[in-house]
C-alpha cells in the first residue's frame, strides 16, 4: 500500500494549482492560503523529508538553498522587513508533514 500524498506533494507533482512564484530542480515558491503577514510564502523542497527533525547534514545545501530563494523571493515581493521560519512538530505548529520554511514579510 502506498502512502497517501499530502498538499504539498500534490502541489509539486502538478495535482494541485498553486500561485508558483518560483520553481527549480530543488524547490518550489508558493503563496500560504492562510497568510499571518502581508506577504506569506512557502519554500518546499522537492525531496521528501517529514520536518526540519529529518534534516540530515547532507540536506545542509538544501537548507541554504530553501533560505537564499525564499530571501531572494520575498525582497523581489517589495518586503523591508521579513523573518524565516519552520514549524516542528504538530505542537510547533505544523500542520502539513513535509518540510516547507515559511517566509513571513512586511512592506
Amino acid at each position: 500500500m502506498t502512502a497517501e500524498k499530502n498538499v504539498f506533494q500534490k502541489i509539486l507533482d502538478k495535482e494541485i494549482n498553486s500561485t508558483i512564484h518560483y520553481e527549480d530542480e530543488r524547490c518550489i515558491v508558493i503563496s500560504d492560503i492562510h497568510p499571518k503577514a502581508p506577504i506569506h510564502l512557502l519554500v518546499i523542497p522537492r525531496k521528501p523529508l517529514k520536518s526540519f527533525d529529518d534534516v540530515e547534514p547532507e540536506d545542509k545545501d538544501l537548507l541554504f538553498h530553501l533560505m537564499t530563494v525564499g530571501r531572494k523571493q520575498i525582497k523581489k515581493m517589495g518586503a523591508e522587513g521579513y523573518k524565516l521560519q519552520y514549524n516542528v512538530g504538530s505542537k510547533g505548529g505544523q500542520e502539513i508533514f513535509h518540510l516547507h520554511l515559511h517566509v513571513l514579510g512586511w512592506n
